[in-house]
C-alpha cells in the first residue's frame, strides 16, 4: 500500500493549482514516480481509492485515468467528500499495488 498521493509539486512542495485535469495528472505522476521508487510500476497497482471534492470532475478525472492507465485497470473506488486537507485541493488517490511474487 502506498501512502496517500495529492497533487504536490515534488519540487516546490506547494498544491499544484488548476482545475481537476491539472491535479489530476500531477497526482498520478506523484503515484507513478513513488511507484517506480519502490521498483514497480503503474502496472502494479491492484486497487485505487479516489478522493474528489466536486462530483461534475469525475468525467475530466476519467479522461486523464484513460491517458495513464491501461488494461488491464486496477480496481477503482470514487467517492465525493466534502472537503480535503489542503486548500485548494481537489483530489487525493490512495492506491494498493503488489510487487514481486505472490
Amino acid at each position: 500500500m502506498l501512502t496517500a498521493q495529492i497533487p504536490k509539486d515534488p519540487s516546490t512542495g506547494d498544491i499544484v493549482q488548476g482545475d481537476i485535469a491539472v491535479q489530476a495528472r500531477r497526482t498520478l505522476d506523484n503515484l507513478r514516480i513513488a511507484m517506480e521508487g519502490a521498483g514497480g510500476s503503474l502496472r502494479d497497482v491492484m486497487m485505487v481509492q479516489v478522493f474528489l471534492v466536486e462530483g461534475a470532475d469525475a468525467a475530466a478525472m476519467n479522461a486523464v485515468w484513460g491517458e495513464v492507465f491501461t488494461e488491464p485497470f486496477p480496481c477503482r473506488a470514487t467517492v465525493v467528500v466534502k472537503e480535503l486537507l489542503a486548500t485548494g485541493m481537489l483530489i487525493e488517490i490512495i492506491a494498493t499495488a503488489h510487487l514481486g511474487a505472490v
